[in-house]
């Protein structure tokens, strides 16, 4: 995939790195539901797109801070088709074959309050910060600079309320809201990842 400029050293080892990974599959027993997400990423500053989504009622991840994506449909092939037709219906942004440069590790959420459900993450480059027009499942986007959830003080513990129980939950607090749950994970994982 061309850029139009060179990608900073950390893009670069990041896109080397999914090269030879090898994510974790779940191997779980039982029927799960399969969904994928898009980490989409961007230089100048290097970002990642996170997503604020709408409060609904029955929606376990109302009003939460997460990453495009969503179930996967009848209609979707494979899971990359899921996480490229979820991104294009949230933020209007079609994701192309050259963008994809790997996948992380699967995720199940840890609640047990939570559908049985399996997320697979995958990692887009894109060459610039595209346009993004949000649709009513989504209350607003923003790009968040790598250097900025990498900051010791981004980067802690939130108490959130679970079944009535209050829970130290490991989360990124950002300007927009807090991240926490199973994109806390996904993003800490992609961090891993490109350090």
């Amino acid at each position: 995939m061309s850029h139009p400029q060179p990608l900073s050293s950390r893009l670069e080892r990041l896109r080397q790195r999914l090269a030879t990974h090898q994510p974790r599959v779940d191997e779980e027993q039982g029927e799960l539901i399969w969904a994928a997400v898009a980490v989409v990423v961007v230089p100048d500053p290097d970002s990642l797109l996170l997503i604020r989504r709408a409060e609904r009622v029955g929606d376990p991840w109302s009003g939460h801070m997460a990453l495009p994506g969503g179930r996967r449909g009848q209609e979707d092939p494979d899971l990359i088709a899921t996480a490229v037709r979820e991104t294009a219906e949230e933020v209007g942004l079609e994701l192309l074959p050259a963008h994809l440069i790997g996948s992380l590790d699967d995720v199940v959420p840890r609640t047990p309050v939570l559908p049985p459900i399996a997320v697979r993450p995958y990692v887009f480059l894109l060459p610039d910060r595209p346009a993004l027009t949000l649709n009513p499942e989504v209350d607003a986007a923003s790009w968040v600079s790598l250097d900025l959830l990498l900051q010791p003080g981004t980067h802690g513990s939130v108490r959130i309320e679970i079944r009535g129980e209050n829970r130290d939950m490991p989360a990124y607090r950002l300007e927009d809201g807090v991240v926490w749950g199973l994109t806390e994970r996904v993003i800490t994982s992609f961090l891993q990842l490109s350090s």
